[in-house]
């Protein structure tokens, strides 16, 4: 399917790493069809992506409602056809030390950024398995490697994404299938969920820098969905790092963090009165329209060069192996000349 043609669904897309994205969809002239339960942030979604040059569908759902998501895959293809690329982006937290959530919140979390990325992906997979054709992208965290501290909920269910991730893409693999499915692990990310996401903290949350604009994720997004046969992408230095330290020096980690984590979620300045999303969207119908960024531009980068290599690992390899022979060739005229 040429990429100015193609069905694309983006949950979580009113704003942040899914707004983002569907922007960048609609750039190349996709039929974008927009998930999320804040109205005012999709009616702003919808008129950005149509700005770029695509065309929007609005849905408003909770993705943590499997009828909810099934009743709005059936729609995006009576109205826009058939869906190309899935995209499961939604998710909701709970910044606080564990014991400060309530059982039922961090059960609601789990729903919507756990079942909603199964979900999601059941109403996806129902349509182009028969078709033999398709792509799901999983956007996960550095998170779902490493838990870290006041963010249980989260990290729970990245690591839950995870472990669903690997089992479904083996099963595609067994069955020989065309339809792909592919995880893109994301860094910090300057997002509105740090002004709307239920907080206990006594200041104001922050992503742990470095941080990245969520440009630099929906780039990475967009890349996934058109190159979907690798397992997954690592998006920012952090994000290779954590996953490779994680792998061999855990408890480290865990000390590090315990010394580290709190303070490196929060601003200096004291937590304001929010309207937080868990169980009623903050930007509503009567609500705000947050945008696609949150309240860390002056600390944001707009690139990623890890993002770089990985898209470019043959040059990458290539001049590496040059490199290398270069310096040999150096090494053994040196020796001869003494």
């Amino acid at each position: 399917m040429p990429k100015d043609r193609q069905v694309v669904v983006v949950t979580g897309a009113s704003a942040g790493i899914g707004r983002a994205s569907a922007i960048a969809f609609g750039r190349r002239g996709a039929k974008v069809a927009l998930l999320a339960r804040g109205e005012a942030g999709l009616d702003g979604a919808a008129r950005e992506v149509e700005a770029a040059g695509g065309t929007a569908l609005t849905i408003p759902v909770d993705v943590a409602d499997y009828e909810q998501v099934e009743k709005a895959a059936a729609q995006v293809e009576a109205e826009l056809g058939p869906i190309d690329v899935w995209a499961n982006v939604a998710f909701t937290s709970v910044f606080a030390p564990f014991l400060q959530i309530d059982p039922n919140e961090f059960k609601r979390a789990t729903e919507v950024t756990y079942l909603g990325y199964v979900y999601g992906t059941r109403a996806a997979l129902d349509r182009m398995a028969p078709r033999d054709h398709g792509t799901i992208v999983q956007v996960g965290s550095a998170l779902a490697y490493r838990g870290i501290p006041l963010q249980s909920a989260y990290c729970g269910a990245k690591h839950a994404v995870q472990g669903f991730h690997d089992s479904l893409r083996s099963e595609l693999l067994h069955d020989k299938s065309n339809v792909h499915v592919t995880m893109v692990q994301m860094p910090a990310v300057n997002t509105p969920q740090f002004s709307w996401v239920l907080s206990r903290l006594p200041e104001h949350p922050q992503p742990v820098p470095p941080i990245y604009q969520p440009e630099v994720a929906a780039d990475a997004v967009v890349y996934a969905a058109d190159h979907p046969r690798r397992r997954e992408y690592w998006i920012g230095g952090p994000t290779m790092g954590t996953v490779i330290a994680n792998k061999f020096a855990a408890g480290l980690l865990d000390h590090y963090l315990a010394r580290t984590g709190y303070k490196s979620q929060q601003t200096n300045l004291p937590e304001d009165p929010r309207a937080a999303n868990l169980w009623h969207p903050a930007d509503g119908y009567d609500g705000h329209d947050f945008g696609t960024h949150g309240a860390f531009d002056d600390r944001s980068t707009s690139r990623s060069y890890e993002f770089w290599m990985s898209r470019h690992r043959t040059l990458v390899g290539v001049i590496a192996a040059g490199a290398a022979a270069a310096t040999g060739i150096i090494a053994a005229r040196t020796a001869r000349s003494r």
